[in-house]
């Protein structure tokens, strides 16, 4: 959520100290510009179907985090008015470890009844879902609210108390819930989870186990895509490179393995250590081999808070250099370890955002999406919750993100798609065909630009659905690469 934004202060003043970044630069491999088009991303997440997904979407929600039943404030009235004005159709949705084992080796099958009534509103409106294991600060039972003296319920999330080890070193009040990373408490509880203390193996094996018990409720359920493993890993007294090659992916690798024994098919998304990463640092993240049969699904789900951003300024001026420099490195980084270190994942934005009221926000905005469009890669934008950073006001008054959302989109591509642009009345797909896909290549449109009749070139429509705005094409089974445009009816 929001980065980690203490930590990362720590390090861009190191880096900027010590001339690191400027190193850190230097060592990702050349390419073209951001936003050049030049890095493109040619995997994508498929659907049962077989269909190659491009998923637009949010994260639901803050409100789970220390809810006392795990789930979001979030209703299916709220979904409705977001599937209504804004035609997404992914949802990164937030689950916790201390919800799914609330005690050792029992696994709440209540809470998982919770989550798959929610996954089913989201099905009878054609989304695709990703389970995303959240934390922050580890675990709620780090330090209760009366302790804390916020008034804003615990300080952590994600982990059950039983699995919070502190060791009795102190957690003292902060003014800001990112301080509360680097206390003594915090730190040690992270070590224990990792067992850099050597005292607690058994904390990895639960939370893949955990996983596996998720899974194995979710692995007929094609509306369940991907499961994002862990939210913005932090390796306590680990850092960087000794961090993540070492325990974060053998945690990955664990829990692959524990969910590939029940579901052979869902995504298994992994992310990057949040510090440092996030901010356009080189991961070191190691190979995680996905032992189904068959081809890997293994996706790569980084996040993107620029540090200026992070910190609240706009995207204008000096902040705007710096975020752009930010967004140059970050998308360098993150396609080569998609490429070289996962052997050509997909990837999925799984957090960014901004106060949508500060200066610049519509071209940040407009910036990132263009760079996931020419990276092929989903985007889950942190998030739903209601304020400035989402959709609506606390009042229900649209923000700019309504109308950046409502764009037209290729949802679900029988074959690979090769570029797709789109304006407020045109939209333009390329795409590799395959024949083995049957199914019929899903678009969005919306009744802004296109509020009747509509020309398609370059296919034959299967349907128009001016209530759903999706139109349906198809190619002929013999077609190598296809070039769709549709526009308004003349």
């Amino acid at each position: 959520m929001r980065g980690i934004r203490l930590a990362s202060l720590v390090l861009a003043g190191s880096l900027i100290a010590g001339g690191g970044l400027a190193a850190a630069q230097s060592s990702l491999p050349s390419s073209g510009s951001a936003g050049s088009g030049d890095w493109t991303t040619t995997s994508y997440l498929k659907d049962e179907d077989g269909r190659s997904l491009i998923l637009r979407g949010f994260n639901t929600a803050s409100s789970a985090k220390s809810a006392p039943d795990g789930m979001p404030a979030f209703t299916e009235a709220d979904l409705e008015r977001e599937h209504e004005a804004m035609g997404t159709n992914f949802v990164r949705f937030l689950i916790s470890w201390r919800s799914v084992e609330p005690e050792p080796g029992r696994y709440d099958q209540a809470y998982l009844d919770r989550v798959e009534d929610r996954v089913g509103w989201y099905a009878e409106r054609g989304y695709k879902v990703m389970l995303d294991m959240h934390q922050d600060v580890y675990s709620g039972a780090i330090m209760a609210d009366d302790t804390a003296g916020t008034g804003a319920g615990p300080i952590g999330n994600g982990a059950p108390a039983w699995a919070t080890y502190t060791d009795g070193l102190p957690v003292e009040k902060q003014d800001r819930w990112e301080l509360y990373y680097i206390q003594p408490g915090v730190m040690r509880a992270f070590d224990n989870f990792w067992n850099t203390t050597g005292k607690h193996p058994e904390l990895m094996e639960h939370y893949a186990n955990a996983w596996r018990a998720v899974a194995e409720r979710f692995a007929d359920n094609d509306t369940v895509v991907a499961y994002d493993l862990m939210n913005e890993p932090w390796g306590g007294s680990l850092q960087f490179e000794t961090f993540e090659a070492g325990p974060l992916t053998d945690l990955y690798q664990r829990s692959t393995n524990a969910i590939r024994t029940v579901d052979q098919d869902s995504w298994v998304c992994v992310a990057p250590q949040a510090v440092g990463v996030n901010q356009g640092i080189p991961s070191a993240l190691g190979k995680i081999t996905d032992p189904r049969a068959g081809e890997q699904r293994i996706a790569y789900c980084p996040h993107l808070y620029p540090l200026p951003l992070d910190l609240g300024d706009g995207y204008s001026g000096v902040s705007k250099t710096l975020t752009d420099a930010t967004m140059h490195t970050w998308r360098a980084s993150i396609e080569q370890v998609a490429t070289d270190v996962l052997g050509g994942a997909p990837v999925i934005l799984g957090e960014f955002g901004l106060d949508t009221t500060l200066p610049g926000a519509q071209e940040y905005l407009d910036r990132v999406y263009t760079a996931a469009r020419e990276m092929g890669a989903g985007v889950s934008y942190w998030s739903s919750d209601p304020g400035t950073w989402g959709p609506y006001l606390t009042d229900g008054t649209p923000t700019i993100l309504v109308d950046t959302m409502n764009k037209a989109y290729p949802r679900a591509v029988a074959g690979t798609p090769v570029s797709w642009s789109s304006s407020v009345d045109r939209l333009e797909l390329t795409y590799r065909n395959d024949p083995a896909v049957t199914a019929p290549t899903e678009i969005y449109l919306p009744a802004a630009g296109f509020p009747g009749d509509i020309t398609v070139e370059g296919a034959d429509v299967v349907g128009w659905d001016q209530d759903s705005r999706l139109l349906t094409v198809r190619s002929a089974a013999d077609a190598d690469d296809v070039t769709v445009t549709v526009s308004p009816a003349a």
